[in-house]
């Protein structure tokens, strides 16, 4: 099956408005990231272990459910393509659940910990509907692998400021609705960032186009999944992508406390992570000349590295040095911001080499493993957030014992730093450099046209 401009350069409009899906899903990722544990311990009363025992179990079950959407994704056919009509379909289911997330009724303890699991488990299943197409989106855009590049920077971006809209408005907000009240606080706040999310992935699905078509229609799941589970760069992009997320679910979901307990004033927090984004931001648009000087495998592997030395020095700030903090998580931000992007366009190009080797695509279903390692990820680091706070025995709403406060500090540095260390390393037995990927694109051009 042939295509039409599928090596096309892709317009500013369109990266723009392929990156406001990522405005969106950041807006809800980074406030169930950031503050959800904490809304579930301090807020809605259940207990740090219980908390992140449902955290980690409701994230690991659903991730399963990604290949399947994959899978079911690139068997849509309709007249906007296989993957946008999801993004059509899902903007509003979407933004309403994510409001009863952060809903709190007043039940026995036991009816609340039922509640966060029934109210949770659909928010990772309507995120999963979502956000497999959207990111599988960016593997039809276009088959030029630089330009997926930039968008994929686009989208990087775009999630930054998603980020920094949360990290800077999710508290004062919760303050100012909810007036003393934090559950209504968070309630309301929900719903105001819900209508963001809803518009902007509608925004999303106007302004894109899907211009990749395999030149061979899949058929077999069972192929699919046999091309899959043979794709070797594949599985270094999905260990490294889990390691990566539980480092980042473990620093982020650690920053409230370390600011409420640590150093003593929880709304620092918001303006140490806006710090942090802003910074990311700037890193970012290094992407495609970091890229073309040092190819996305070493840049990523680079990036990770200086990543992780900066988190672990946030050990040595003491309680008054938030120039210190403050520093090294520019640092950090600084060095690590690359690596995101350079990331997704890398699934782009292990779904390119799934093509050339076997003669069928399969992207939604390749794409599934970034948002299924997302949440494995996400479910390993929420599950051990919550339990290592039980284990240096976190209170909520109390004075922290010695041992609690370093466990939140080391959560705060050495432990992500570690991972972030071991997850650009994994990169070391991928394959796929930029000169390979060179030659599988010219290749595939020419089977693509015939």
């Amino acid at each position: 099956m042939g295509m039409v401009k599928n090596n096309a350069k892709l317009s500013i409009k369109e990266k723009i408005g392929f990156s406001l899906g990522d405005v969106a899903s950041s807006l809800y990722f980074n406030m169930f990231m950031l503050y959800l544990l904490y809304y579930y311990t301090d807020v809605f009363g259940i207990t740090a272990a219980a908390a992140g025992t449902m955290i980690g179990i409701t994230r690991l079950w659903e991730s399963f459910s990604d290949p399947v959407i994959g899978i079911l994704a690139d068997r849509t056919t309709t007249r906007w393509g296989k993957y946008r009509p999801y993004i059509l379909w899902m903007a509003l289911p979407f933004g309403i659940i994510g409001i009863l997330t952060f809903t709190a009724p007043d039940l026995p303890s036991q009816q609340k910990l039922i509640y966060a699991y029934i109210t949770y488990s659909l928010l990772n299943l309507s995120y999963s509907l979502i956000n497999v197409p959207y990111n599988a989106l960016l593997g039809v855009l276009t088959s030029n692998s630089l330009e997926r590049t930039s968008a994929s920077a686009y989208k990087t971006f775009g999630s930054n400021i998603g980020g920094i809209i949360v990290q800077a408005a999710t508290l004062p907000l919760v303050a100012f609705w909810g007036r003393g009240v934090e559950s209504k606080g968070f309630q309301l706040t929900a719903i105001f960032f819900s209508v963001f999310v809803t518009a902007m992935f509608l925004l999303c699905f106007f302004t894109t186009r899907e211009r990749v078509t395999p030149r061979i229609s899949q058929t077999s799941v069972k192929r699919d999944v046999k091309d899959l589970l043979n794709n070797g760069p594949w599985w270094i992009l999905l260990l490294s992508t889990i390691i990566t997320l539980i480092w980042v679910s473990l620093k982020m979901g650690s920053t409230v406390y370390y600011f409420k307990y640590y150093v003593g004033n929880k709304e620092l927090a918001s303006v140490f992570l806006v710090i942090g984004t802003i910074t990311s931001m700037s890193g970012i648009l290094l992407t495609k000349k970091l890229t073309a000087i040092f190819g996305k495998k070493r840049l990523f592997i680079y990036s990770m590295i200086g990543n992780g030395i900066f988190m672990s020095a946030m050990i040595i700030p003491a309680p008054d040095q938030l120039w210190l903090m403050y520093t090294f998580q520019i640092l950090s931000a600084f060095i690590g911001a690359t690596s995101f992007p350079v990331l997704f366009a890398m699934y782009a190009d292990t779904a390119d080499y799934s093509e050339w080797k076997n003669n069928r695509r399969a992207t939604g279903l390749v794409f599934s493993a970034a948002l299924f390692s997302h949440k494995m990820g996400w479910a390993i680091g929420g599950a051990f957030s919550g339990l290592l706070l039980t284990f240096f025995g976190y209170k909520a709403n109390m004075v922290q014992n010695s041992n609690s406060i370093i466990g939140i500090r080391m959560l705060m540095s050495m432990i992500p730093g570690f991972l972030a260390v071991i997850a650009g390393l994994t990169l070391l037995f991928y394959k796929l450099d930029d000169s390979k990927m060179k030659e599988i694109e010219a290749e595939l051009s020419e089977k693509r046209v015939l």
